[in-house]
């Protein structure tokens, strides 16, 4: 179901925080990367999150500020972030805290896109499925919102780079029904968002994957 209000809403022992967005009255809203422990390169494309927040601000006329921040995991800074961004090539392990406050920003409205750069799909899903083990990942269908905001693909994520000659696969987490996470599989779409001279992928390339990095946008903010 598609939001036009992404609002975050959890109440902590300590007291109540919310946020509430609307890409039309953005001002300096910043995406978000997530940091994490287990040795993964958290930090992986430096360039990706600045060039799909200007991509953003010019195609689909929004106003982000390509200055990210970098939140770790289990700070209550991160419900600062309507949209959190993951990648690496690695192994991810939250603590019992950092998997309780990841669960509270998801399920409060906060909306999570982990992008494997290749390595890490065996040690992501271990780690969430520690924060939710009620949940499985559902291969979203190439009918999927997520597919089909401004920029439209018919047959799913594009695919940037080629590791094991696999389709490239979005999977989501669905909580009552809505979208909480969404994890890009074999496609390396962080690659595509980076600077072109750091992996001097063809320009088509590179615009498939900003075009698909501005629909997850689209879709997490409603429209």
């Amino acid at each position: 179901m598609r939001r036009n209000i992404v609002a975050l809403s959890v109440v902590f022992a300590v007291g109540f925080s919310a946020i509430a967005f609307r890409p039309a009255e953005t001002r300096d809203l910043k995406l978000a990367l997530l940091k994490y422990n287990g040795g993964g390169d958290w930090y992986a494309n430096p360039t990706a999150l600045p060039n799909l927040s200007k991509y953003c601000n010019v195609k689909l006329g929004m106003k982000l500020d390509p200055d990210y921040a970098t939140v770790d995991v289990g700070s209550l800074d991160l419900f600062n972030y309507p949209f959190v961004h993951m990648t690496g090539h690695g192994n991810v392990v939250f603590s019992s805290q950092e998997a309780q406050n990841l669960r509270k920003y998801l399920l409060g409205g906060g909306f999570l896109h982990i992008d494997d750069n290749y390595g890490m799909d065996p040690y992501i899903r271990t780690a969430m499925k520690e924060i939710f083990p009620e949940l499985e990942w559902i291969e979203l269908p190439f009918e999927h919102e997520i597919y089909h905001q401004t920029f439209k693909f018919q047959k799913g994520l594009p695919k940037v780079h080629e590791h094991d000659q696999n389709p490239a696969q979005g999977f989501g987490l669905l909580w009552e029904g809505r979208l909480i996470c969404f994890y890009s599989f074999e496609s390396d779409l962080g690659d595509g968002w980076e600077d072109q001279d750091v992996h001097n992928d063809p320009p088509n390339v590179r615009e498939r994957a900003l075009q698909m990095g501005a629909n997850i946008i689209q879709y997490a903010f409603g429209s």
